[in-house]
């Protein structure tokens, strides 16, 4: 993931299902804009007031629409996060050229601790096959990491810059 953030040249960026803000926190040290994003907001509350972070207090995860109506990012990295009624959407709300930057458990998972519950863990090739047609696949692999253990996905794409938008 750290090996593809340079992809991302300008902003705005999601940092959705931010948590701690980890990752945006990567952006916002290289001069970039950044949306957070999360249902929760208590780990970037120290961002507040920030003129390059703006904070946004949603659960994706009730029913509600989604948050950004007129508002298209140069990138979105989502990290250790799946809720998959969104997963086909994000590539809509990436701007021409924006990349898409998404890690999280997969299975296989399970056999070594949480999440294990199939409905958080990525099917086999399931990043390709949501964003193979849609987006200029860079990267994408499941492997098993070491420290700590786990069964992961990554997946780095770029949106055409020229094309179908509709993704």
């Amino acid at each position: 993931m750290r090996s593809h953030i340079h992809r991302i040249q300008v902003g705005p960026v999601l940092d959705l299902a931010c948590g701690s803000g980890r990752h945006g926190r990567l952006f916002l040290e290289r001069g970039l804009s950044v949306h957070f994003l999360d249902r929760e907001l208590s780990g970037v509350e120290d961002l507040r007031g920030s003129t390059s972070a703006r904070l946004h207090c949603h659960d994706l995860e009730n029913g509600t629409p989604w948050p950004f109506t007129a508002e298209y990012f140069q990138g979105i990295v989502v990290v250790n996060y799946l809720h998959r009624p969104i997963l086909g959407e994000l590539a809509h709300w990436l701007k021409p050229g924006g990349v898409l930057l998404y890690k999280t458990f997969a299975c296989g998972n399970e056999q070594y601790g949480r999440p294990s519950n199939p409905d958080y863990l990525l099917h086999k090739n399931e990043l390709m096959d949501v964003f193979g047609d849609a987006m200029d696949v860079v990267d994408c692999r499941q492997q098993m990491e070491t420290s700590p253990q786990r069964v992961t996905q990554h997946l780095c794409a770029v949106k055409p810059a020229l094309g179908n938008y509709n993704a």
